[in-house]
């Protein structure tokens, strides 16, 4: 009886051990992952294709002016969508800050998204948003078909969509920005079109 209790208590041993190795297995796989993955943006399918001509908007800027977009520009334009109410797209405002200044000479930037004016209105006196284009337009917003924000499209000098795709970090800006010089309209699609090693 001693030995058959000895051999059962050995067996949960094993068995507990076994079960914390496939834990610490998965969490390492996991890490892993997350390493590996690429880090582009999310580019969905909707709205107009990757090199295809944005539709032509002037609209009103809040912080005064007019901003162009898709046409009667003579500099790449980011269209940023954000909203007062998304915590992503203010932790964002800082980096879109740095892009400013770092890609300035080329590109840019205006702020887009829809709702009640007096609301952005508060949200750019507070988030110190001044200096930039911020325009309110549901039309706009449509015609990418933005559906989750923050989002943000990248448009040559003649208008031409080059890339664009849902953005949560720093690096899928940069996504966007490497898609757009090598002339692909996701890093995932570059990746796609890499022979297979």
């Amino acid at each position: 009886m001693t030995l058959i209790i000895f051999i059962l208590a050995v067996i949960v041993l094993l068995l507990v051990a076994l079960a914390l190795c496939l834990l610490a297995l998965g969490r390492q796989v996991g890490i892993l992952f997350e390493r590996i993955a690429p880090m582009g943006a999310l580019v969905n399918d909707s709205g107009p294709a990757v090199g295809q001509q944005s539709p032509p908007f002037t609209l009103a800027s809040l912080t005064g002016g007019t901003a162009a977009i898709g046409r009667g520009t003579t500099r790449a334009t980011l269209v940023f969508f954000l909203s007062p109410t998304c915590p992503v797209c203010k932790k964002l405002l800082p980096i879109i800050q740095s892009i400013r200044k770092a890609e300035g000479n080329w590109l840019d930037v205006v702020l887009a998204s829809d709702g009640e004016r007096a609301q952005h209105a508060r949200f750019i006196e507070k988030a110190g948003l001044e200096s930039y284009p911020y325009v309110v337009s549901a039309e706009l917003g449509i015609a990418y078909r933005v559906a989750r924000l923050p989002y943000a499209v990248l448009l040559d000098r003649d208008g031409i969509i080059r890339a664009k795709g849902l953005i949560n970090s720093r690096e899928q800006f940069d996504s966007l920005f490497n898609a757009f010089e090598m002339k692909f309209g996701s890093i995932q699609s570059y990746l796609d079109a890499q022979p297979a090693a």
